[in-house]
């Protein structure tokens, strides 16, 4: 899942925000975990999730515990976006061409690479790379892996990846 961030990025924005995969931001966003101002607890998920995404529990009490507006140039300073474009338009363009690319990739691939990272985030490296290996013999039942060494040793392009 691809995130586009523009404009005012409050709350609930944010607990959305941290269930993507990739978060991209428009120059003018501006974005705050608001929940305290309004006497609760971020609840669906940004207090469990920002943690893990940014990597500084430091920043995250700044921001969750003030409730103070952000810039997209910060989020991409502590590592909450990846990519901060000069407009909504260029966002959503950038989105779009990035979810174009993860389109031609091999869906097991994907799926495999992203529950891999996802799964490797509470788990020690062997523990990683045991995982890895599970998806790696899935992945080998498959033809991808024909498929695409055959494209590339002859230089074809439009691989066809089987369906998951």
């Amino acid at each position: 899942m691809i995130c586009v961030l523009h404009g005012l990025c409050l709350g609930l924005a944010i607990e959305i925000a941290c269930t993507a995969d990739i978060r991209i931001a428009s120059a003018d966003a501006k974005l705050s975990v608001k929940e305290v101002d309004i006497g609760v607890a971020a609840d669906i998920g940004t207090l469990s999730r920002l943690p893990k995404i940014v990597g500084s529990h430091s920043w995250v009490k700044d921001v969750t515990l003030s409730a103070r507006i952000f810039s997209a140039e910060e989020a991409l300073r502590v590592g909450f976006v990846s990519v901060v474009e000069s407009n909504k338009d260029a966002a959503v363009k950038k989105a779009l061409e990035m979810a174009s690319l993860i389109a031609t990739k091999s869906p097991v691939a994907v799926q495999g690479t992203k529950a891999i990272v996802n799964w490797s985030v509470d788990h020690t490296v062997a523990d990683g790379l045991a995982y890895t290996q599970a998806w790696s013999s899935a992945a080998l039942q498959t033809r991808d892996i024909g498929e695409a060494v055959g494209a590339t040793l002859g230089k074809k392009k439009g691989v066809r990846f089987e369906k998951l």
